[in-house]
């Protein structure tokens, strides 16, 4: 009987209880960590072209990486927040089937983690810098990195153990696909992993497919059926999480990060980043300039 190992671990970027106004409204957001949210009170609105939820008192929210949202307040929203990375030796993300945005009722130890959270890691709040080059230096993002290694053992483990009970909480829920719990076969698995650690590289179907020992269209259907997209659709998506992480944490060129995860042009690059995102390079960068003013 095989033994069951948690692969996932996260890695704490922010904490904080802030208070938000009518400037607090962002379309076609995008980041490449998690977002949890505690409302205390007001109101505001998360919404993306199938949902739409709204921020009230009394609920906690959770936001996966990589998942497609607009952020709302019309007059006042008071909020407690944890962003986070996740981090998986295989590059398979624990919500990678379900890409949506959770809303559950709040109980009270949710309460008390968020609060806990924030009481053990003070000083982790957003810079909120007048200067918008504050947010172009790779050391804002590795900072993040630089503090978790300073915290002690004990925080350390205390700050893994609130984030895990807080996700436990979307994974048990309804609002979790359950759908996509389906144990993945092996082979497509080895794909997915193989895809993560070799953006850089040309990747083709047929070299997928080669190296599950199967015809290309078998692993195609079989590689749509379980991750729910084509193998090159799946490529192109990991290829631009990368790149969203590397824009918003170094100071890269837009042509070098499109050489790093394997674009052969900026031009292929910038098209195929708009058709995921809906915004280009240059005003995702932007967009998360003004965001760290504003939240």
């Amino acid at each position: 009987m095989s033994r069951r190992l948690l692969k996932h671990s996260f890695s704490l970027l922010h904490v904080d209880h802030v208070q938000l106004n009518h400037r607090w409204n962002y379309k076609n957001v995008i980041s490449p960590y998690y977002r949890l949210y505690y409302i205390n009170e007001g109101e505001g609105l998360l919404s993306n072209a199938s949902q739409q939820i709204c921020l009230e008192p009394g609920y906690i929210y959770l936001i996966p990486s990589f998942t497609l949202c607009n952020l709302y307040c019309k007059e006042y929203l008071s909020q407690y927040f944890i962003q986070f990375f996740e981090d998986s030796p295989d590059g398979i993300s624990l919500f990678h089937h379900n890409r949506s945005l959770m809303k559950l009722p709040a109980t009270e130890l949710d309460i008390v983690h968020f609060q806990r959270m924030l009481a053990i890691n003070p000083g982790r709040g957003i810079n909120r810098s007048d200067n918008p080059k504050v947010y172009e230096k790779s050391d804002y993002y590795r900072e993040y990195q630089a503090l978790n290694n300073r915290q002690s053992m004990g925080a350390y483990l205390e700050t893994q153990g609130i984030i895990l009970q807080l996700l436990s909480r979307f994974v048990d829920s309804e609002n979790f696909d359950q759908a996509g719990s389906e144990e993945i076969p092996q082979k497509v698995l080895s794909a997915m992993s193989y895809i993560q650690i070799n953006l850089h590289q040309p990747i083709t179907v047929a070299q997928l497919a080669s190296r599950a020992s199967q015809h290309p269209d078998y692993f195609s259907r079989q590689f749509l059926r379980y991750t729910g997209e084509r193998p090159l659709a799946y490529i192109h998506t990991k290829r631009i999480e990368r790149a969203q992480f590397l824009i918003i944490t170094t100071r890269m060129a837009y042509s070098e990060i499109a050489s790093e995860i394997g674009f052969d042009s900026l031009p292929h690059f910038s098209r195929v980043f708009k058709k995921i995102t809906r915004l280009t390079p240059g005003e995702y960068r932007r967009q998360y300039q003004q965001m760290h003013d504003g939240e």
